[in-house]
Parts: structure tokens; sequence; C-alpha cells
């Protein structure tokens, strides 16, 4: 075997185990990033972007490849995240998360399901990037604060101080949530009262405070301002019930660890629609019609 040949083999073996050690983190990656973005299709991008560093890395130099890529991980979605922001002040009406189907991976490779739900994310929209890398890997991937100020490229006691203010702010706002089942019964209730505008029924469902939100970024006879107080909420869906029902079918995927329906109208996925379930009752209506964001969820029968 010539030296070139003996060269060329090893940088296969060496690829080989660089794939082999990315495949194996590579959930832990997409979820920080998802948690981070919101967004299955940035995280994707994103962690694509990370392979290809990691491919082009001289890795002998890497002592511990999880770490190494995490870090690269985090470092990104934080940069990503700031261009976001400036890319959602130009969307049309409310903006929500891009769902995640969470039937086949429920926790997409966290230990803990945290800052996974709709309402979570949502608040966490609020958080500075640091303070939400922070609060993900810490809540989410229980990561030690040292092991986040490296991360961040910060100090110990400033990584307890980014975490115990994102807490504070989401525990501030964040009602107690119910368990998936009664997600799933609230959500089915709501349901067969909206088909049919029971302005009663709904009102007995809702929070004083419910909001309704549609992310349509400006498709045509989507709400473009959210929907307030639990009479208001009621009446809107009783005056959109003598047309919009019409002729749509139901579905059910599970989407960031709770149900959501599938609305199926002449064949087509028109949307996602789910809610928000506390135990005071449901306080958020969320209408994803966006087709560019449900590309990402499986609809089940």
């Amino acid at each position: 075997m010539t030296d070139y040949e003996v060269h060329e083999l090893g940088a296969a073996d060496d690829l080989e185990a660089a794939i082999a050690v990315f495949t194996q983190v590579r959930p832990r990656l997409f979820g920080i990033a998802y948690r981070m973005l919101s967004s299955v299709t940035e995280a994707e991008d994103l962690v694509q972007d990370v392979w290809l560093r990691w491919q082009a890395y001289d890795r002998s130099t890497v002592a511990n490849p999880e770490a190494f890529l995490a870090t690269t991980t985090t470092r990104l979605a934080i940069n990503v995240l700031q261009s976001a922001w400036k890319r959602r002040e130009t969307y049309i009406g409310p903006w929500l998360p891009e769902p995640v189907d969470t039937g086949a991976d429920p926790y997409l490779g966290a230990e803990r399901a945290e800052a996974l739900q709709f309402a979570t994310l949502l608040l966490m929209e609020k958080l500075t990037p640091s303070e939400r890398a922070a609060y993900v890997l810490r809540e989410a991937f229980e990561y030690s604060y040292a092991q986040i100020a490296d991360v961040l490229s910060s100090t110990e006691p400033a990584v307890r101080q980014l975490v115990s203010r994102a807490r504070k702010h989401i525990a501030s706002e964040r009602r107690t949530s119910v368990s998936a089942d009664e997600q799933r019964k609230l959500l089915t209730t709501f349901l067969t009262a909206a088909r049919v505008g029971d302005l009663a029924a709904l009102e007995r469902l809702f929070t004083p405070d419910v909001t309704s939100l549609s992310d349509g970024n400006g498709r045509k006879g989507i709400a473009r301002t959210p929907v307030v107080g639990a009479e208001r909420v009621a009446k809107f869906l009783r005056a959109i019930s003598t047309w919009f029902w019409d002729g749509v079918e139901v579905r059910w995927v599970v989407t960031n660890g709770q149900t959501s329906a599938v609305l199926v109208r002449q064949g087509a996925d028109y949307g996602l629609l789910t809610v928000g379930a506390t135990v005071d009752g449901i306080d958020q209506v969320l209408w994803l019609v966006n087709p560019e964001k449900n590309s990402a969820v499986s609809v089940g029968g």
C-alpha cells in the first residue's frame, strides 16, 4: 500500500468517526436549535451548518466533541436569533412558533421536555438571546452553570443571573398548565363548541383574558390582530362558524408535546389549530395557517 493510499484510508476512517459522533449528538443539537429559534426550518439549516463546520474543522484539536458541537450550535443560534428578530418586524400579523412534530420524539434530544410548549416558546421570545440560551441549556438539558459559562464565554455568576432572570420572567407570566390528556379534552370540547358557534359553551371554556392569535403572514381572510377576552373570542368564533367549518375535517397530531388539530379542507391541509390549556381553562387559541410553517408536521389519521 502506498503512502497516498494509507493517507486516504486514514482520512476515510476519520470522516466515518466524525459522522458517527455527529449522528449520535444530532438530536441534542436540533433540540437546542429549535428551542432557541422556534423554527424547525431554521433549526435544521443551523444543524446542517454545524455539520459542515465539524467536517472542515481540525477535529484532532477537539477534546470533547459533544461539548464542541453543542457550543457551536448555541453560538450560531444566538446569531440567527438576533437576525430573526429583524425579519419578524416585517411579518404581517401575529407571529407564532413553527410547530414541531413530537409524536415520534417527545423530548427532541432533551433530558427534560422543557421549553417546548407553545406558551413557553412565546414567553421566551421576550428574553435576550443570552438569557434564552442559558435557560434552554439549564432547564431542558440540565447543563451545569460552569458548562453554560463555557458555551457563552461568560462567568458562572453571570450565567446564574441570566438563568434567574429568565426563570422569573417566564414564571411571572406562565399559568399552571394541565396534563397532555386534559389539554386534548379541552381542545376536543373547544372544537365541538366552535363548529356550531355555541357562545355559552365557549365562554365556559375560556379564561377571562383568553387570546386568539392567527399566524398567516398576510394570508387572505386571516385576522391580523389578536382577539382578546372571553366574550370577544367567543363572538368571533360564533361569527365564523357560519362558514369556516364547512367541509373541514379534523386530524390529530402531537406538536410541541401537546395535541393539535390539523384542519383539512377539500383534501388539502388548511392549517393547524391548538389551545393553551391551564387549570383555569383555555387561555390561548392558536391558529397556525401560514403554509410555510406547517410542512414539518406529519398528518395522522
